[in-house]
């Protein structure tokens, strides 16, 4: 669950309550038909920063920045290099094929003549024509130096969803939602053979090699082999649990890799049909496959939102890159395999060099993730001797774990609705939670304080008129602050239960809330695109800091009480000076909106928790970005500094907690 709401409304987006990551992976696949060819060609969901990874979730910043390739007006889907490595080819949402000098990123040809999406564009195995295959159901050859179209080819009856050049370049075969594969003379535009046999819409279709054979894949899970000559079918592959949206061969034949729905990369012999490898780390869909010129290598990306290089014997898992503002597309090597090729939906092109990849340090790895939630956990506390850890998630419960063993300790029932928030009290001794469900009116909104040993119920208060989205303990421990969608914060006796305050002054739903240190404010954020702060003994508001491109779900203060840092929609993060009011610092890198904010113990660092599936630290005076944890398969809720800074917790939609090593090892 998100806890913002659209823009143009307070009506808040119930993501938490979306049981599994698939079911939304569905829920884009069905919503309708141009948004399903936009997911098959790209990625759906978040894609960020400019950051490599290894497959623990390590991150770092090292290695040369991409070149990006601008002019685009609408998302890259396919991109494709020269045969001699020096051109690149673009079919984008815009209706159009670009061509690129990938050295230095100039423009050389925009192919205009689709009338709808270009899906699919390759190269001639002699660099002279470009073939495109588009939602209009046609096909387009061009001269790629001149830019012209010479041919279009007619016959599908739906979108033609990819193009391939037979490795002589006399023929070319088409994959279309129409169930067939289509077997074309490139020379004069006529179709030689259709192949049947798929029960559902073709996606991708390559030549081997040799040319001698066809391979197709398809939402109906299979993988069929065909004799490109006569066009009979020679095997069936069978494997994926879901649809295969990609299918590549190896540069020798002998091997077929294939990207499937399941999440997984598949390799196979080619001529038996035998799998011998399946790659597991993509967390979502794999939409593309292909192997580096040299077959050492393959390239996937998923909708993840990752590109993914794994060494093609072993199966390892070797670098993992995200670098769109937006999200990624197909995934190429250039023919000398060392460039490294990716569309986005943010309408560019990125080109990274390869060779310029260092190894990743121990550094900054996650060392536990916490699993037993059953939905999404969404907020996340160390204890204040950083030994304990307690989690709230939508499945109504609170979970208390050992931060170094990661074994669950305690589980706290008693809400009836998702639990939004939890605090540790300042002396450990007591947990705050705050819990509620607009669309359930037998969700009760209040709040909770547990004993933190014994997890036993100690009060419960009762108050607000909507969900409470964030509970925070003063520094002393004797009262509580509440945000809620009701528009209000509240003021609670820490011991008592009794209501102290009602704060009334925003305009829509307040999402978050934290006590200054010295107690005598509290910050709130909320959907009315401002920061509040109030007097903790009259109620009134002493500032409103308005300049947040949207709405504001999380507010901290500096453990010196002198800067608060603010986040929210468009992916921003803001520092005030509390004094002034003055905004002092704009950090920018997150794609998605920011979920979570939280300075460290000494005042030195922020950390950050996205939509775009990131957790990032930011040096708090510059606002420089200094890390990027990769590793949650979905939005980044919640994040906390244990006491002494040296780990970082992550509360994720995919229904675990993550605790990180984020000291750099010396």
């Amino acid at each position: 669950m998100s806890r913002v709401a659209h823009a143009d409304t307070d009506f808040v987006i119930e993501n938490r309550n979306k049981e599994t990551i698939m079911k939304n992976a569905n829920a884009a696949l069905i919503r309708n038909e141009i948004t399903r060819r936009a997911v098959m060609v790209v990625a759906f969901m978040s894609v960020i920063g400019l950051v490599w990874a290894d497959r623990s979730g390590q991150a770092w910043a090292q290695g040369r920045e991409p070149l990006t390739l601008k002019g685009h007006t609408g998302i890259v889907g396919s991109v494709v290099f020269s045969p001699d490595g020096k051109r690149l080819a673009s079919a984008s949402a815009d209706q159009t094929v670009k061509v690129w000098d990938p050295t230095n990123g100039r423009e050389f040809l925009a192919l205009k003549g689709h009338s709808s999406w270009v899906v699919s564009v390759a190269f001639s195995p002699d660099g002279k024509q470009l073939a495109s295959a588009s939602s209009d159901g046609t096909v387009k050859l061009w001269d790629a130096t001149s830019g012209q179209q010479t041919r279009t080819l007619e016959g599908h009856e739906d979108v033609v969803f990819n193009v391939a050049f037979s490795p002589d370049g006399k023929r070319l075969a088409s994959a279309s939602f129409d169930q067939t594969v289509k077997v074309w003379s490139a020379t004069t535009g006529r179709a030689t053979h259709t192949l049947t046999g798929h029960s559902g819409k073709v996606v991708c279709v390559k030549f081997s090699p040799d040319g001698k054979r066809l391979a197709s894949s398809s939402e109906d899970k299979t993988v069929k082999v065909w004799d490109a000559l006569s066009g009979q079918e020679t095997l069936t592959l069978k494997g994926h649990a879901y649809d295969v949206w990609s299918v590549a061969f190896s540069p020798d034949g002998e091997r077929l890799a294939t990207a499937s729905r399941d999440m997984t990369v598949k390799l196979w012999n080619s001529t038996s049909g035998q799998p011998t490898l399946t790659l597991k780390g993509h967390r979502l869909p794999v939409t593309s496959v292909a192997f580096s010129p040299d077959g050492k290598r393959l390239v996937s990306s998923g909708l993840d939102n990752t590109v993914r290089v794994w060494d093609s014997t072993s199966g390892q898992e070797t670098l993992t890159s995200r670098g769109h503002i937006g999200q990624t597309g197909s995934a190429v090597f250039s023919p000398d395999g060392t460039r490294l090729a990716v569309g986005g939906t943010d309408m560019t092109v990125k080109v990274w060099d390869a060779t310029q990849i260092f190894p990743v340090p121990d550094a900054w790895r996650d060392k536990l993730t916490l699993k037993g939630h059953t939905a999404e956990v969404v907020s996340v506390a160390f204890s204040p001797d950083g030994k304990r850890l307690v989690s709230a998630s939508v499945d109504q419960t609170l979970k208390l774990w050992d931060a170094t063993s990661g074994q669950e300790l305690l589980m706290l029932k008693g809400h009836t609705g998702p639990v939004h928030s939890v605090a540790f009290s300042p002396d450990g001794k007591r947990l705050a939670s705050s819990s509620g469900n607009r669309t359930d009116k037998s969700a009760q909104h209040e709040l909770k304080v547990w004993d933190a040993t014994s997890g036993q119920e100690t009060l419960t208060l009762k108050g607000h008129t909507d969900e409470i989205r964030e509970v925070a303990f003063s520094s002393d421990g004797k009262r509580l602050a509440s945000a809620s969608l009701d528009q209000t914060v509240k003021i609670w006796d820490a011991q008592s239960g009794q209501e102290l305050l009602t704060l009334k002054g925003h305009v829509s739903a307040v999402y978050g809330v934290v006590f200054s240190p010295d107690g005598k404010q509290v910050a709130s954020a909320s959907h009315d695109q401002t920061v509040k702060l109030w007097n903790t003994t009259t109620g009134q508001v002493s500032r409103t800091l308005k300049r947040h491109p949207g709405p504001v779900v999380s507010v901290a203060f500096s453990p010196d009480g002198k800067r608060l840092a603010s986040a929210g929609a468009g992916g921003t993060l803001k520092v005030w000076n509390v004094t002034t009011g003055q905004e002092t610092l704009t950090l920018k890198g997150h794609s998605q909106v920011v979920q979570s904010v939280a300075f460290s113990p000494d005042g030195k660092r922020l950390a950050s928790g996205s939509e775009d599936m990131t957790v990032r630290v930011w040096d708090a005076t510059s606002g420089q970005e200094t890390l990027t944890l990769i590793g949650h398969a979905t939005y980044a809720m919640s994040v906390a500094f244990s006491p002494d800074g040296k780990r970082l917790a992550s509360a994720s939609n995919d229904q675990t907690v993550k605790v990180w090593d984020i000291t750099p090892r010396q």
